[in-house]
């Protein structure tokens, strides 16, 4: 049975940042665009900021449609399951926007992330919540958390901020989304 929560703290707080995976999840105004759901991982990309607000990292390395629904409509849900322990799932239905390199808060909001001085980050989305919800998550199958795989940060680092900036202008689908919405504003400032 499903329940609605009115804050993200105590327990659910917990559950939320003990995962090393979760999931977004948004989709363009027209009918016929391409809906997103993108996993996100990479230890210390994720923070939730107070009791209704969570931000992640979001990294160069594919597409950028998530940033292109933002811009457009703002809407956007994030999930978790618990792989392990109690079963559980969690989501965050909300409003959510990018925060680019050049935005006066950038600053602050790279502060409060562990990883926040990694390589190839192009936003911090920030994501504050209209409806908090939890359900059993009594089918979610137990997975084993191995390590976190190092191969994104190790091929970014090989690169200059100039090189990576570079990069995102020359990848498709990064500069406009695949249903043609303005995605990463191109060039990315340099990194501050």
């Amino acid at each position: 049975m499903g329940k609605t929560f009115d804050a993200i703290d105590g327990r659910l707080r917990e559950l939320i940042e003990r995962q090393p995976l979760f999931f977004v999840a948004t989709a363009p105004l027209t009918g016929d665009g391409h809906v997103n759901l993108s996993p996100k991982g990479r230890s210390g990309s994720l923070q939730v900021l107070d009791e209704r607000t969570v931000a992640y990292l979001d990294f160069g390395g594919s597409g950028a449609e998530t940033i292109a629904h933002l811009r457009e409509n703002g809407r956007i849900t994030v999930m978790w399951c618990a792989f392990d322990g109690p079963p559980a799932i969690v989501r965050v239905h909300g409003r959510g926007y990018p925060v680019f390199r050049d935005d006066p808060r950038w600053p602050d909001l790279v502060a409060r992330f562990p990883d926040g001085d990694a390589p190839a980050i192009r936003a911090v989305i920030v994501v504050t919540a209209d409806r908090i919800s939890g359900t059993c998550g009594f089918a979610v199958p137990f997975m084993d958390y191995r390590e976190e795989r190092t191969l994104h940060a190790e091929y970014f680092e090989r690169k200059s901020d100039e090189e990576f900036r570079a990069y995102c202008e020359a990848k498709p689908n990064v500069p406009t989304s695949l249903d043609g919405l303005p995605a990463l504003p191109v060039p990315v400032p340099p990194r501050p």
